[in-house]
């Protein structure tokens, strides 16, 4: 409804990236769940995602315009992708070594060359 009030239309022309922004929600009921698209690099996403806006009266709203005020009546300010993963508390699981791909290689590799040869 504040970005209708902002720019103008109904709050059905909004709806659609505000929702795509808290859709994550559904993942981690939390504040946390900002940290997935609520960043700079969340806006330049969901410009890509979704077209302009077209009002009635025909003036065209940008994404950028309503992913930034998202962003920012929820945490105040934009940051990055960056600030949001900084404060992540590193976990050993996080930093697995590729042991586990080596050893997929290892069974793989040796089959897709036997396969050629034959």
């Amino acid at each position: 409804m504040s970005s209708a009030k902002k720019w103008g239309g109904a709050w059905q022309n909004y709806i659609e990236i505000h929702e795509w922004f808290d859709e994550t929600k559904a993942w981690l009921p939390d504040f946390r769940h900002r940290a997935i698209r609520h960043h700079s690099e969340g806006i330049a996403e969901a410009v890509v995602r979704f077209e302009p806006i077209e009002l009635e009266n025909g003036k065209l709203i940008p994404i950028r315009w309503v992913a930034e005020q998202h962003v920012q009546e929820d945490l105040g300010r934009i940051p990055t992708a960056a600030d949001w993963l900084r404060c992540m508390k590193p976990e050993p699981w996080m930093n697995r070594s590729r042991k586990l791909s080596r050893e997929l290689m290892n069974d793989v590799v040796p089959t897709l060359a036997q396969e050629r040869s034959s």
